[in-house]
């Protein structure tokens, strides 16, 4: 069984070239910063996706041109059957996807999968999620969190999203977090991810203004 301890390498290695002012918030196209829901998936006592979200948030709020959100599942009350109606909690998560432009997604790696939690999460939403681009934050123990990833592209592909290529992927198994050997590359694929949220979640932003979407 994988659990959610797992170490440090990055799926990707490039540098991030983005063009946008984050030291003044200016986005490149004159709009407002973009904002982003950061989504910690797992809810289980003991997790470390409290601390890798706190990581990941600490390198992405210097980018000025981003206005984020943390959306921890553990902190919300969600019924353990789906209700007839939806509760105070489900609609609040509902809400904060619908403002959102774009998402990362922080998630372990259950068994080759993504945990219950996140699914359940996910699922409380619908046209919410659409014409938005997510991104992946994962972990595990060898494989980096990266089978969750794929399984969760396919969910979300269905809820009509646009799915980064580039990840941020830690392996806990040879790398802890605080381990600076790898801080480099781990900080060059967040730069990377960051950036291609970014333009695609401006471009959706336009194309959305421009005509509806149809689904």
């Amino acid at each position: 069984m994988s659990d959610e301890t797992d170490g440090g390498e990055t799926e990707t290695d490039g540098s991030g070239t983005g063009k946008d002012d984050g030291e003044t918030g200016k986005t490149g196209d004159g709009g407002d910063p973009l904002r982003v829901a950061v989504i910690i998936g797992s809810t289980r006592e003991g997790r470390i996706g409290d601390a890798v979200g706190r990581w990941f948030v600490e390198r992405a709020r210097v980018r000025g041109e981003l206005d984020l959100v943390v959306l921890d599942l553990a902190e919300f009350d969600f019924p353990v059957h789906y209700p007839e109606r939806a509760t105070e909690q489900m609609t609040e998560f509902a809400g904060a996807i619908g403002e959102a432009e774009a998402f990362v997604v922080v998630t372990p790696e259950y068994n080759r999968s993504f945990p219950a939690s996140l699914k359940q999460a996910i699922d409380f939403a619908y046209d919410e999620w659409q014409t938005k681009p997510v991104g992946f934050v994962s972990y595990g123990h060898g494989s980096s969190g990266l089978y969750a990833v794929e399984q969760l592209r396919s969910v979300f592909t269905e809820l009509h999203t646009v799915t980064l290529r580039n990840g941020v992927a830690l392996d806990f198994l040879h790398m802890t977090l605080e381990d600076h050997a790898g801080a480099c590359a781990r900080d060059r694929a967040v730069r990377l991810m960051l950036d291609q949220l970014g333009w695609w979640g401006r471009a959706l932003r336009q194309a959305r203004a421009v005509r509806p979407y149809v689904s």
